[in-house]
């Protein structure tokens, strides 16, 4: 009796949910009804919509299927062949295009990237223009700063070219290779690159010459047409859908596919080919994409050692399970994605979602399912629960600094007072005539204050006044590294935004200890 109670509350918050969760036959149970129970409980407790999956091993595709629903309000259940938004999962694919014009002889990955823009250049603020190189670009060593821009609904038809994005925000904002700096713009610039090189569109480059040659037909940059009824609606965390949007950076988010084009690809990508694909990789140029990762927390940057992580050609590369894996993850509004690939094994997963947070650690029950050998990793320790010691500025940071923000369309003063108690204000723009007549001008708190490796960061309620900010109210994150008796980095302006991902604008900034160290305001109350 209780068990057929639990089962009767089971289906019925399922029916709430209006979740496609039913369980297989006992006629049909195989091996992976675990992994299937395991998917509907996410699901369950998660609120994820519509989840499409698939697991390959040993060139062939042992899983693919969709769970939930593709379309909510019009009942169209998920499937592998639902187009899914990739968000971060696209930049390996960009990647591969990137390399079929290294290895055609098109593309050299250690010239200057501004060498194939035309009059689309990147702008070097700091370091050697020379190692602004397309390789840091795709192992984001290229100290192009991060940032994103998405527009929804009837805004998006304001979207900036990628061509205006990258003379405005394709900034560079450390020397390359000083640290990793993971930069969708740094993506959005390798995806113009492609078009430059390729005569095409990025979105004609990757259908024609990535997606269709390996037989990826319901793959491309945003949704081709004809496509369209493929599509799974993206939901926010209520289950709400969200309205289709634009990026500036399509190259870094905008691929949409399906976990059976996935599993395709990952089959290629480990020198299993299918019948029906073409060669557009090499094996050596695949494996250069993985060969050399850099170590994402070095400061200067080197490679990671076997035992560590890092960032290659596209690809995190990490030890997981007891094996050496290579894969990406990604997330934006109403998307969470995940792709793994164990080339030690010949295997690889795939999880899809249409929500953000849907993907959670999925991948990793397909690969246990196919993969006995595979190894639990130990949780990782509890964090303590001991408060954030208060920031205390070494002497060479304390004063007053004073500055600019460089906008496309001026500049804008910029000061900074830290005090010996710790506390930091910013005061963006402004006349200092009219200082005390506006509240915007006023000085404001930095909060989340740390120097970390020479680097200042924090956030602050300060604005910067551009065109492109005023589409919604935003907050100011600063990211500046101690050089000497100068401070220089990026403001970034980041959208507040009801819960989506709005934009993130950078903007290159300097300052300058100021002659007289005396704090020019009163204390922030």
């Amino acid at each position: 009796m209780q068990e057929l109670k639990f089962s009767r509350l089971i289906t019925g918050a399922t029916a709430a949910l209006g979740l496609v969760l039913a369980a297989p036959s006992t006629a049909s149970a195989d091996r992976f009804d675990g992994v299937r129970q395991t998917i509907r409980q996410h699901m369950l407790e998660r609120t994820v919509p519509g989840v499409a999956v698939a697991v390959w091993k040993d060139g062939k595709i042992l899983l693919e299927e969709g769970f939930g629903w593709a379309d909510l309000e019009n009942r169209v259940p998920a499937n592998q062949h639902t187009m899914f938004a990739l968000a971060s999962l696209s930049k390996p694919l960009t990647s591969v295009g990137v390399m079929t014009l290294v290895q055609a002889g098109k593309l050299d990955l250690d010239r200057p990237a501004n060498d194939y823009l035309g009059a689309d250049q990147m702008k070097i603020w700091i370091g050697d223009p020379r190692a602004v190189t397309v390789r840091r670009l795709a192992n984001h060593t290229s100290g192009v700063a991060s940032g994103n821009q998405f527009l929804y609904g009837e805004d998006a038809r304001d979207m900036m070219s990628v061509s205006e994005n990258i003379r405005r925000y394709a900034i560079v904002a450390a020397p390359a290779g000083e640290r990793h700096l993971y930069s969708n713009i740094g993506y959005g610039v390798l995806g113009h690159l492609i078009a430059q090189v390729s005569g095409k569109s990025y979105e004609q480059y990757m259908r024609q010459d990535v997606f269709l040659p390996l037989g990826m037909t319901h793959s491309s940059v945003y949704l081709a047409p004809g496509l369209e009824r493929y599509q799974a609606i993206r939901y926010d965390f209520d289950r709400k859908p969200i309205p289709d949007y634009l990026s500036a950076e399509p190259a870094s988010a905008m691929v949409f596919s399906s976990v059976h084009d996935l599993a395709r690809f990952g089959l290629f990508f480990l020198g299993q080919r299918q019948s029906d694909q073409r060669e557009i990789l090499n094996a050596a140029s695949r494996e250069a994409m993985s060969r050399e990762p850099i170590n994402t927390k070095s400061i200067p940057t080197r490679l990671a050692t076997k035992s560590e992580g890092g960032y290659a050609l596209g690809w995190g590369v990490h030890d997981e399970g007891g094996y050496r894996t290579i894969g990406h993850a990604g997330a934006m509004s109403g998307v969470s994605t995940n792709f793994i690939l164990v080339p030690e094994e010949n295997a690889g997963a795939v999880v899809l979602t249409n929500t953000e947070g849907g993907a959670g650690s999925l991948h990793l029950a397909l690969l246990k399912s196919v993969l006995p050998k595979w190894r639990e990793s130990a949780p990782p320790p509890a964090p303590a629960s001991v408060a954030n010691p208060a920031f205390q500025p070494p002497a060479q940071l304390a004063g007053r600094w004073e500055g600019r923000v460089h906008t496309p369309e001026g500049e804008q003063p910029i000061e900074l007072n830290v005090l010996p108690t710790g506390d930091v204000h910013v005061r963006i723009g402004g006349n200092s005539r009219f200082r005390n007549r506006s509240t915007l001008r006023q000085p404001a708190l930095l909060n989340d204050v740390k120097f970390e490796n020479g680097e200042l960061t924090g956030n602050t309620i300060a604005q910067i006044q551009t065109a492109d900010t005023r589409h919604h109210p935003h907050s100011v994150s600063l990211r500046l590294t101690l050089r000497g008796d100068v401070l220089n980095g990026v403001a970034v302006a980041a959208e507040v935004y009801e819960g989506l991902w709005g934009y993130g604008l950078p903007y290159w900034t300097e300052l300058r200890a100021a002659a007289d160290p005396k704090l020019s305001d009163a204390v922030v109350r």
